[in-house]
């Protein structure tokens, strides 16, 4: 009876075992594919030279509505920054993209230190600043919308449908206020 007893036990405990191994699955971690990767790396290049672009205009313009808005995109940008390096720690992903990543990822052209260095010192400032946001946001716009269709990380493609909204938004206030 001892040794029925005993068997039983072993049995039960074996069973408790698998049951409770059977509920302790650990969450699979959201894919993330090549193009989830392209697209983080640039993007955080792209964002720095948006922040250097934002600073200019926040220094220079006389306008409220502008300088707010440079101001916006300074802070939000830098917030940016610091999530998709983050991203890209967490998938042990290089923080920058190979030279020819542009190559890969639709050719997009960067803003370069001359473009900057130009604004700093135009004369007709505020229409200058505006034109280069709004290419410079057109090209995040179009980014974001490969890495919607192509990528595979859910946090990522939400994010870059924000990206898209938001960039949207700012294009269309700032090509109103050239209007004026």
């Amino acid at each position: 009876m001892r040794a029925k007893l005993v068997a039983t036990a072993a049995l039960l405990g074996g069973l408790l075992l698998i049951i409770a191994g059977c509920g302790r699955s650990e969450a699979p971690e959201a894919p993330v594919n090549a193009d989830d990767v392209m697209f983080v790396q640039m993007m955080v290049q792209h964002h720095r030279q948006g922040i250097e672009i934002a600073k200019v205009g926040t220094e220079r313009a006389a306008t409220p509505e502008i300088k707010t808005l440079t101001a916006a995109i300074e802070s939000t940008q830098q917030n940016e920054v610091e999530m998709m390096l983050r991203w890209l720690h967490s998938w042990d992903q290089p923080l920058t993209a190979p030279s020819t990543g542009h190559d890969h990822h639709g050719g997009m052209p960067e803003t370069d230190v001359e473009q900057i260095q130009a604004l700093k010192k135009s004369k007709s400032f505020e229409r200058d600043l505006l034109n280069l946001l709004i290419a410079h946001q057109d090209d995040a716009l179009q980014m974001a919308g490969m890495e919607v269709y192509n990528g595979a990380n859910p946090a990522v493609k939400e994010w870059a449908r924000q990206v898209q909204a938001s960039r949207k938004g700012q294009i269309d206030m700032m090509t109103e206020w050239l209007k004026r």
